[in-house]
């Protein structure tokens, strides 16, 4: 029997009768008294499994009062994909954030706990990591003290004083916000917030933060569905209320990936007798969408509408041109350097 097998044995025993002695785990588990205390100390202090010695009953039992019966669950003997990435996940988040200041002292019981759950099924934590990679792509370095401070103010609900640096327009800008929510994508972190100074609701690249001062004054409340319908509805971090919806056509070699793929929760998509795939979204701003429609060039056609058709084929114009152009230089700098004798 191993180690998972066990913690479901006690877990079942324990359940099941009330109280169990220490000689009749033994007797069942059919281990070493050394063995069953490690396998107790294990649930009780990575499982957080709220097992108590219980000296009048003669036995041990749950303590459903001690206010750790609600967060223990028993994980199964093994994890499915998502749960996997889920975990792997969360811990490199934490991982990233665990850089001292505010947040260590919280972050380190979080990682102790996320590296119990991990090795707590028939392998160690050490092995499933080693095993199992998370690899964040592009993901953008933040600065700690100004991710506090957005946290602080978005669950104090309090307004915040930014310096903020726009990468796209190149600008940098001091605005008054009400944070609404921080939201993790593509391996980076934004905060939709309301922007006092726009009068609406805006998504800030929190490494786009350059100062945060958190103010006395209570946020301005946006109901869920507000946010949902001006940063949730359209493609990407890009949002707003006005949306289009694209209509792209993929070869049926990259069919066979794109039908497997979500790009946005109300897409449709339908497989063509030809096996060509027709991918329709909506969207609002066409910058992501349009870096994601290239990433799949020659093997897509945009069929819709016409601005996005025109967008990409201009993007791929100008392209071909600067390549072109870099190609001509290449070849006169060579043609003009003398030879070497």
């Amino acid at each position: 029997m191993d180690r998972t097998e066990r913690f479901h044995l006690i877990d079942m025993l324990l359940s099941n009768h009330g109280v169990v002695s220490f000689q009749t785990l033994l007797e069942r588990l059919e281990v070493s008294r050394a063995t069953l205390k490690r396998d107790l100390e294990y649930l009780r202090n990575r499982l957080n499994a709220p097992i108590v010695w219980d000296r009048e009953a003669g036995g041990y039992r749950f303590d459903r009062g001690d206010g750790r019966g609600a967060q223990y669950e028993l994980p199964g003997l093994w994890f499915s994909a998502e749960e996997i990435h889920a975990l792997l996940t969360m811990q490199h988040l934490l991982a990233n954030l665990d850089a001292g200041g505010l947040l260590g002292p919280h972050i380190r019981p979080l990682m102790a706990r996320l590296t119990g759950l991990l090795g707590s099924g028939r392998h160690p934590a050490e092995e499933v990591r080693r095993r199992i990679k998370v690899i964040p792509i592009a993901a953008r370095r933040l600065s700690l003290d100004h991710f506090a401070a957005l946290g602080s103010a978005l669950l104090r609900r309090r307004r915040l004083v930014i310096t903020y640096y726009a990468k796209g327009r190149d600008e940098t800008t001091e605005r008054e916000v009400s944070p609404q929510r921080l939201v993790h994508y593509r391996e980076n972190w934004y905060l939709d917030a309301w922007c006092h100074l726009r009068r609406g609701l805006r998504s800030f690249a929190v490494d786009g933060v350059r100062r945060a001062e958190i103010l006395e004054q209570p946020a301005r409340e946006v109901p869920d569905k507000h946010l949902d319908a001006v940063l949730g509805s359209g493609y990407g971090i890009f949002s707003g209320r006005k949306l289009s919806w694209a209509r792209l056509r993929f070869s049926p070699e990259r069919a066979r990936w794109v039908a497997l793929e979500q790009w946005h929760p109300k897409q449709r998509g339908r497989l063509l007798r030809d096996g060509r795939y027709v991918l329709e979204l909506p969207y609002s701003d066409d910058r992501e969408l349009v870096m994601d429609i290239l990433r799949h060039v020659p093997e897509v056609e945009v069929l819709a509408p016409a601005a996005l058709r025109q967008n990409i084929a201009n993007k791929l114009r100008a392209g071909l041109a600067r390549l072109e152009t870099s190609q001509s230089s290449r070849l006169e700098a060579c043609l003009s350097t003398p030879p070497i004798t």
